[in-house]
């Protein structure tokens, strides 16, 4: 039997929060293992549990006392290099392109924006997405990001995005920790490198970023 994917979310809105609860127990292979409206109860919890993906709700408070958001692109990197089964999936309200790029670059695995009616009906299989590895962007969400990549360096992937790719490639079934300190580089900027790279080639996982390189002649073929 599969071993359980074990989900944290950290929301401060207790009905956007009864819906992920309502959408995602209907799935038994998905298991809330908790839930928060206040930042500084996550990290306690990601201690204790081996917590597969964290829900993110990026305007939630970061205490009861400091009713300030929580800072995420400060938090994210670091929650990545102490946890590294963790995958964070970044739910949100708010649609500008500086705060998904900055959520990506800082190493989360997708940006849902709240009102994305798709996504939300489709979470349970997002959450396992995301879970094996792969990147997910609502529409819009990926339309504002792919923009900034293209101001960057035209559709064309970076040296250093295709070495990440290179090294999934050679080591298909290796943690991307593992890759991160072959390429001498942090966990989070290896999973910012591999996102950019996912999404300039068109693809959700590791396995088809590969195929796709492959197929373009941009990794050495299989």
């Amino acid at each position: 039997m599969e071993p359980k994917i074990r989900i944290v979310i950290l929301d401060d809105h207790p009905m956007t929060l009864e819906g992920y609860l309502a959408k995602l127990g209907r799935d038994s292979s998905l298991e809330i293992a908790a839930t928060m409206g206040f930042a500084d109860l996550l990290e306690p919890v990601l201690q204790k549990d081996d917590v597969d993906v964290l829900i993110l709700d990026v305007g939630a408070p970061t205490s009861a006392q400091n009713r300030n958001p929580y800072p995420m692109l400060h938090v994210v990197p670091k929650l990545l290099e102490e946890h590294h089964n963790l995958n964070i999936l970044v739910i949100s309200m708010h649609n500008e392109r500086g705060l998904i790029r900055g959520a990506m670059n800082a190493g989360a695995s997708g940006y849902i924006l709240k009102d994305d009616q798709s996504a939300n009906a489709t979470l349970p299989e997002i959450v396992k997405l995301v879970a094996a590895g792969g990147v997910y962007l609502s529409e819009e969400a990926g339309a504002l990001y792919e923009k900034g990549l293209k101001n960057e360096n035209g559709k064309d992937l970076s040296p250093r995005q295709l070495e990440a790719l290179s090294l999934c490639a050679a080591h298909p079934g290796e943690k991307s920790i593992v890759l991160a300190r072959k390429m001498g580089i942090s966990h989070q900027a290896f999973r910012t490198l591999l996102s950019a790279a996912y999404f300039k080639l068109g693809a959700r996982t590791r396995a088809d970023a590969i195929a796709r390189a492959r197929q373009m002649g941009l990794i050495t073929p299989g």
